[in-house]
């Protein structure tokens, strides 16, 4: 497990989130990042998590509701790391994976195409 400072781990996801595509980043709908230290209890080895209606389930009911959320998870994160070039990489899947979510594409896709 690598120690990385609650500073430089934001940094991290800021830098990743940055990373993704602007035409993609410019199509987040009502869409909110955090960073938070534990995954919940029922699920504590996962890194990252997308609680929303992705932009597939939208209709014209959709409004007037709380942003979707997507968080990141600091203490899985590092536990699975030995270096900060391994949280990189980590932090970079799971904020593309949780964003993929948003645009509706599951986890059976995002694994063929390697964000698992």
């Amino acid at each position: 497990m690598i120690n990385v400072s609650d500073e430089r781990f934001d940094e991290l996801v800021d830098a990743a989130f940055e990373a993704i595509p602007a035409e993609l980043t410019r199509q987040l709908s009502n869409v909110v990042l955090f960073i938070e230290d534990d995954a919940p209890a029922e699920e504590p080895d996962l890194l990252g998590l997308y609680d929303g209606v992705p932009l597939t389930e939208r209709d014209t009911s959709y409004g007037g509701v709380m942003p979707d959320r997507i968080f990141v998870f600091r203490k899985p994160t590092l536990e699975i790391c030995d270096t900060e070039a391994e949280v990189i990489h980590e932090i970079g899947i799971t904020v593309a994976h949780e964003i993929a979510h948003h645009f509706g594409i599951d986890d059976n896709r995002l694994h063929e195409l390697g964000y698992a």
